[in-house]
């Protein structure tokens, strides 16, 4: 981001700042060592002898040549004849042998200090931590008037230079629409803003006015930054980009003010785009907080829909915003005038999926046998950043084994650790290996002969990840919409595992727990959400909205009774029975090529499609469709 240029300094101390530290110093001093009456009264040595003499000295003090002490009583020692009790004297210079024979045969206290100890020097340790907290106050008011200098809190200077956004210096992108691969829909909705921002005259002219912001949602890795950047770089114009996090500090007030910066110097060189990532970091709906309005995120949103539609004028600048949590942003943010536009970026489809792997393999050497096409079919629900990675993650396999070029194994070994998680070594006991392969082969068994479930793609017991087995289905198609049959077909492929370790070994063991959970949770939304209960409906009976804010998903009623929650559990239990009847079914129909795919899988441990189709033999309808009662 282009600075302003630091204002001048034109405060400085006032010009007797120093007089005033010699007067305060003097002060000091003289408090310390006028006493406020006299302590010591001169007398003569002989006279101090006379009274060491008659017993009348009780302690001495020898400091060099000067001898000062206390008598006993008052005694008429000062002039005109004023009594006192502390008297000095000054000893010859030439000694007195005798003195400190005297001094201890009568008894006297005796102290000795070194003469090199002055007064001056006691008034200078006194003194040094009071010049040490002076210079130090003198320090800080130094810095205090140079922020002042600079403008404060709302302009330059060390405060100012604080306050300042944290947005990346603008520039112009040098990404466009061809690096962005998929996205067809995205891309046209913000392919007249580039129009707008290139030739605005046009549109004025006619009376328009751009959108002032558009919204990206979408999942993350779905490309919502780089269409930003490729938007300003087919715009030719500068970009300005920025976490929602960053406008949030601990000082209250931060957060607005880098707003108010951000978008001054983004019309300074407007036409421009201003991009802000994680919107909802800082968008959220208010009066959520535990600060209400005085939240420093509250007021650093408040700033931010009074700058893109407030009381200055419209200028050239357009605000982008990606968020994966459109739901959580305040409704103000979303009306008309602000965020204008919403563009929803999708999990790319096989198509776009297939362009983007084309995009990230660009400079990497693949072998003859790599078909991207199949490896786009068997990535279903991966994002752009995931398809990314399982490119980065074939050509790291390639470059272990020293191989010149990525081949269609890597690209398959790097989908299986991306899905499933990396191999692990375990020392799996004989009788538990062959109840993997039981479970493993009832899920296959049961998927290959059901009419509506997807095609296997492969099957294995090598443990990976969190799991010691695993079957990999691959859709010919993509779907956008579950029917019923698909989904009866999915619930019954999911328990077949469960089901087929009851039939063959009589029991049942805990590698179903993660079947059963998303078994459970797909014949809920069936009955609770998609109405797939003929007895209880199409009503909405979902648990809850799953709200991000704390408490309020309890403060809600439940929108539904008592006996509606009875209904709704006891057709999800009936709906898993009757899955788990159908599974069984299967198994017992194909009992003979069960037990063959369970050998060859204890043998190879990994079956490929066709290794699956010469165990199973032709595929046959089995089983018809039971509907939810």
């Amino acid at each position: 981001m282009a600075e302003t240029p630091p204002a001048k300094n034109n405060y400085r101390l006032p010009p007797w700042t120093p007089w005033l530290m010699v007067a305060l110093f003097l002060m000091m001093t003289f408090m310390l060592f006028t006493p406020r009456e006299r302590l010591f009264y001169d007398i003569s040595y002989s006279e101090f002898k006379t009274f060491l003499k008659e017993r009348q000295v009780v302690t001495v003090t020898l400091k060099g040549d000067t001898a000062s002490g206390t008598l006993v009583t008052d005694i008429a020692i000062g002039p005109g004849g004023e009594t006192a009790r502390r008297f000095r004297t000054h000893v010859p210079a030439f000694g007195d042998e005798t003195l400190l024979a005297l001094l201890e045969e009568h008894g006297v206290e005796i102290m000795v200090l070194p003469a090199q100890r002055s007064d001056w020097s006691t008034a200078l340790i006194a003194t040094l931590p009071w010049l040490i907290f002076i210079g130090i106050w003198l320090w800080l008011m130094q810095r205090a008037y140079r922020n002042i200098a600079g403008g404060g809190l709302g302009r330059r200077g060390e405060l100012g230079k604080f306050l300042d956004s944290s947005a990346k210096k603008a520039e112009v992108p040098d990404v466009t629409f061809n690096d962005v691969a998929g996205q067809a829909n995205a891309k046209q909705e913000v392919t007249e803003l580039v129009e707008f921002l290139r030739n605005p005259g046009q549109y004025r002219a006619l009376g328009a006015e751009v959108p002032r912001g558009v919204l990206l949602m979408g999942p993350p890795g779905t490309g919502k930054t780089l269409l930003a950047r490729a938007l300003a770089g087919e715009a030719g114009v500068p970009f300005y980009s920025i976490s929602g996090s960053e406008f949030i500090e601990v000082f209250v007030g931060v957060g607005a003010s880098r707003v108010r910066r951000l978008f001054d110097c983004a019309k300074e060189h407007a036409p421009s785009i201003i991009f802000i990532d994680e919107l909802d970091s800082v968008g959220r709906t208010r009066g959520t907080g535990l600060g209400g309005g005085h939240d420093e995120r509250e007021q650093t949103l408040n700033q931010i829909l009074a700058e893109m539609d407030g009381f200055a004028g419209h200028e050239a600048v357009i605000v982008l915003a990606a968020t994966n949590r459109p739901d959580v942003l305040d409704p103000a943010l979303l009306r008309p005038g602000r965020f204008d536009r919403h563009v929803t970026l999708d999990l790319p489809d096989l198509n776009d999926r297939r362009a983007i792997l084309k995009v990230h393999v660009k400079k990497v050497p693949l072998a003859g046998d790599v078909d991207l096409a199949k490896m786009a079919a068997g990535t279903a629900g991966f994002s752009g950043a995931d398809l990314k990675n399982l490119v980065n993650e074939a050509a790291v396999l390639a470059a272990r084994e020293r191989s010149d070029k990525v081949t269609m194994v890597h690209f398959d070994e790097a989908r299986d650790k991306l899905l499933m998680g990396t191999v692990r070594t375990l020392a799996i006991q004989p009788d538990e290996r062959h109840r993997l392969a039981v479970h493993e082969a009832g899920h296959t068994l049961v998927a290959y002969f059901l009419p509506n479930a997807d095609p296997l793609y492969k099957v294995t017991i090598i443990p990976r990840g969190r799991a010691l087995g695993g079957t990999q289905q691959l859709p010919e198609q993509e779907r956008h919409t579950l029917p019923e049959e698909y989904l009866l077909d999915r619930l019954a492929v999911t328990l077949s595992g469960r089901a087929a370790e009851k039939e063959l070994l009589d029991s049942v063991s805990s590698g179903a727990d993660d079947d059963i959970r998303r078994a459970t949770a797909l014949a809920r939304a069936m009955v609770g959400r998609w109405g797939m209960a003929k007895d209880i409906g199409p009503v909405d009976l979902s648990e809850s909205e799953e709200h991000p804010f704390l408490g309020r998903e309890i403060a809600q009623p439940r929108r539904f009774s008592d006996r509606s929650a009875h209904a709704v559990d006891k057709a999800v239990q009936q709906l898993l029975r009757d899955s788990e009847t159908r599974a069984i079914a299967v198994i017992h129909d194909h009992r003979s090529q069960l037990d063959q795919l369970i050998t060859a899988l204890e043998e190879r441990e990994t079956l490929g499609q066709e290794e699956i189709e010469a165990c199973l033999g032709p595929r046959e309808a089995a089983g018809k469709v039971k509907a939810i009662t």
